[in-house]
């Protein structure tokens, strides 16, 4: 955005354009949460297998795998109207597709149409924000959009278990879509382009690459906890992933115009917030999984009561987000990441002391406080991490953040489950043994198994306690001071095939 674009661009302009994206966001998010409660009414409906039905979840992760590497392509060459009335108009089609869907087939279409919308909106608004709001105002800003990142996953569960209770999975799509489609149509009146644009050349060997690489790896991941890390198919799709992305990075590491841009890592404070973002990422992810299993499947609690369980953590998420980002704004991150890990340590501890009869209250209350705790450190570690870059190198850390928080999501979530299951038989099978009880004893059984899946869970809590003491030991590495000013980055795309000098 030029100098003169930036001064034209009031406080009168900004509002509209951030709240309708911020509408949009939000409505993209909550449809991210709900399927997973959807999906034993959907099986019942189409006569389908978990399983299959899974693939509702797996097909929206792998096409997001796909459309999100190419974000920063697009950024450079549509406008920033134009690629949100697509993502917005193309989202809201998906979803009225999955909401009339007759057959199983159509609404795996309309999660795909959906997926497309949903991939290219979470980077497009994080662009959008560090262009349209001055550096020493992006933590608030961050803040406020953390409102629509946090809230949607809280209250989604629950109102979606309500919607299916009292209606059916049909009315949770009738209702998003038109909500959908309002912010479209308010996007047409209000949304204006803040950045500038290209005409790129689109790598697209790296494109195949990418599809192969990431979509090939998150499908691996989805499927491994069900089919087994030995299983014959998983080891395929890990090899060919895995060399598929390294044949990727080596591309976008000698092409002209990479899709994903590697050499951002040569700035030392974007590096170590990515790392401590996609641990930070995991970790949430397998409170995230593991306690609506454990509400439901252990103390025998509705989709609906599982999900108010989740609901206090999702608004203190919701209303801390602004609040820290003012912190950030006069403090920087590293002590707001220190103090949000040491509490999410301490909680995430905490729920590795779960019984088959814990209170309600207990669980509540530990995991409304390791919530507040992430709460602390996700937005400003981020924020923190795309400041180093400066702005004209912005659109390529939010792609790459974004890619990678989408691969430590999907990792998260087949990582703690997979925990969960292999720990809880094998905890089962010490117990059948140690007890002498016979697979036939169905009441006994019964017990074994809560039990099991309990210890299996506090297994995974465990190894998530790892992870997050490790993100805790290198947030001490986070540099502190005042981020730089654009000036002083603003040749950065041009001295970026070289080797930059941090800021």
């Amino acid at each position: 955005m030029s100098t003169a674009e930036k001064k034209s661009t009031q406080p009168l302009r900004i509002i509209p354009i951030f709240a309708v994206m911020l509408a949009g966001g939000f409505i993209a998010f909550l449809n991210q949460t709900v399927i997973n409660v959807a999906l034993p009414p959907i099986m019942s409906s189409f006569k389908v297998s978990a399983d299959t039905a899974n693939w509702l979840s797996t097909i929206f992760l792998l096409t997001n795998g796909i459309v999100i590497p190419i974000t920063a392509f697009l950024m450079q060459r549509f406008t920033t109207r134009q690629l949100f009335l697509f993502s917005m108009g193309i989202f809201a089609v998906g979803t009225v597709i999955c909401a009339v869907a007759p057959a199983f087939t159509v609404i795996l279409v309309g999660r795909v149409v959906q997926a497309i919308g949903a991939g290219i909106l979470f980077p497009l608004i994080i662009n959008v924000i560090f262009t349209i709001f001055p550096i020493e105002r992006r933590g608030f800003a961050m803040g406020i959009f953390g409102i629509a990142l946090n809230f949607a996953p809280a209250i989604g569960p629950t109102w979606a278990g309500w919607i299916i209770q009292t209606y059916s999975w049909h009315v949770m799509f009738y209702v998003i879509a038109p909500i959908a489609f309002i912010d479209f149509f308010m996007a047409i009146f209000f949304v204006k382009n803040v950045t500038e644009t290209s005409r790129p050349k689109l790598d697209v060997l790296g494109v195949i690459l990418s599809t192969f690489g990431f979509g090939g790896l998150l499908y691996a991941f989805s499927t491994a906890g069900s089919k087994g890390w030995g299983d014959p198919e998983i080891v395929t799709l890990f090899i060919i992933s895995g060399g598929s992305l390294i044949l990727f990075v080596w591309r976008q590491l000698t092409v002209g115009q990479p899709i994903l841009e590697f050499r951002i890592f040569k700035y030392r404070l974007f590096t170590l917030t990515t790392i401590i973002n996609v641990i930070v990422t995991m970790a949430m992810f397998s409170g995230m999984i593991l306690m609506p299993i454990y509400m439901q499947n252990v103390h025998g609690f509705s989709p609906l009561q599982a999900g108010f369980m989740l609901l206090p953590g999702g608004v203190v998420m919701g209303i801390m987000s602004p609040i820290t980002g003012k912190l950030f704004d006069r403090y920087g991150a590293r002590w707001l990441a220190i103090i949000g890990l040491a509490i999410t340590i301490l909680t995430t501890y905490a729920l590795t002391r779960l019984q088959t009869n814990t209170a309600f209250s207990y669980v509540l209350w530990v995991y409304t406080v390791r919530m507040f705790g992430i709460s602390l450190l996700m937005m400003p570690i981020f924020t923190a991490g795309l400041n180093d870059l400066g702005l004209s190198l912005n659109k390529y850390g939010t792609a790459m953040i974004n890619t990678l928080r989408m691969v430590a999501g999907a990792v998260g979530l087949a990582f703690f489950v997979s925990i969960m299951t292999n720990q809880g038989k094998k905890h089962i099978e010490t117990m059948m043994s140690q007890y002498h009880i016979s697979p036939t004893d169905k009441v006994h059984m019964a017990m074994i198994v809560k039990q099991g899946t309990v210890m299996g869970i506090n297994d995974a809590f465990m190894v998530a306690t790892y992870l997050t003491i490790l993100a805790f030991i290198l947030s001490f590495f986070i540099r502190t001071g005042k981020p730089s000013k654009e000036g002083e980055v603003a040749n950065q795309r041009r001295v970026l095939r070289k080797v930059p000098e941090p800021q």
